[in-house]
């Protein structure tokens, strides 16, 4: 299946500066893992040693977020890989 996924701003040094990329898979990890092949390090941007999302990221499957990995990706959806801001 092929989707579309929207970088975020902090995260586009990664794909040569796109903001918006296509990926295969069939569920979240799946996009994530082909999005990893081909823009080495992306993935551990966003997923933690335990094969969780980091606490500062948030994904979106078209307008609803993913909170599992697992979650699944359709032909056709926008996957949104969105970074929490911080500081004061």
């Amino acid at each position: 299946m092929s989707c579309t996924v929207k970088i975020a701003s902090p995260l586009r040094s990664y794909t040569n500066g796109a903001a918006s990329v296509n990926a295969k898979g069939a569920s979240v990890i799946e996009v994530l893992a082909d999005l990893d092949r081909r823009f080495t390090g992306m993935r551990f941007r966003m997923i933690d040693e335990q094969e969780q999302i980091r606490r500062h990221i948030r994904i979106f499957v078209n307008t609803r977020e993913a909170k599992q990995l697992s979650e699944h990706v359709g032909a056709g959806d926008t996957v949104h890989l969105i970074c929490a801001l911080s500081g004061g």
